[in-house]
C-alpha cells in the first residue's frame, strides 16, 4: 500500500503526530512498550526511526523482529476519542551501508537526526530501525446491544 492510498484523515496522522508507540517482546517473553520520537514514513508506509542500540526496544528487535506500533493523538479537546492507527509490523536494525544511506534520506531535515547516514554506521551508538507494516487497522465507533464499543477495522494487509 502506498501512503497516498490512505484516506487523507489518516495520512494527516502520519504527518502531525510526533511520537509512535512501539511494542516489542523481551527475550524472557515480557512485553515492552516505548514511545519513539522523530519517526518517518516512506511512501510505502515503511517506518524509520533512529535509536541507541542498547535501548530495550532495540535489543528486543534484534531478538524478535515482530513489533506492534500505535499512532494516535493523545491531546484531543474535551477528551474526545481519537482515531488511531494500529500497525502489525516486522522491524529490523539496518546494518547495510547502502540501506542506511537510503533510509537516512527519508529523515529529510529532521532536527533530531540531521545526518546523511554516517551517524548510524560503524562504532556509532545509534542505528536506523525499519518497520514494515504487515497489517494496519483503524479504530472506529460501533454499538453492541445499544452500548458503545471501540472496534478495529482492517484497512491494509500485505
Amino acid at each position: 500500500m502506498k501512503r497516498t492510498e490512505l484516506p487523507l484523515k489518516y495520512r494527516k496522522k502520519f504527518d502531525n503526530i510526533p511520537y509512535i508507540v512501539v511494542a516489542t517482546t523481551c527475550p524472557d517473553g515480557s512485553p515492552w512498550n516505548t514511545p519513539v520520537a522523530s519517526f518517518h514514513f516512506a511512501d510505502d508506509l515503511t517506518i524509520y526511526w533512529a535509536s541507541w542500540t542498547e535501548n530495550q526496544h532495540s535489543r528486543n528487535i534484534r531478538h524478535n523482529s515482530k513489533a506492534f506500533i500505535v499512532i494516535f493523538d493523545s491531546t484531543p479537546a474535551n477528551r474526545k476519542p481519537s482515531t488511531g492507527l494500529y500497525l502489525d509490523t516486522v522491524a529490523m536494525e539496518l546494518t547495510d551501508k547502502n540501506e542506511v544511506m537510503i533510509a537516512a534520506k527519508v529523515f529529510g531535515n529532521d532536527p533530531y537526526n540531521p545526518s546523511d547516514g554516517r551517524e548510524y554506521l560503524g562504532n556509532k551508538p545509534r542505528r536506523i530501525y525499519k518497520s514494515t507494516p504487515q497489517k494496519i487497522w483503524i479504530n472506529t465507533d460501533s454499538k453492541v446491544n445499544d452500548d458503545f464499543v471501540d472496534v478495529r477495522k482492517l484497512i491494509f494487509e500485505s
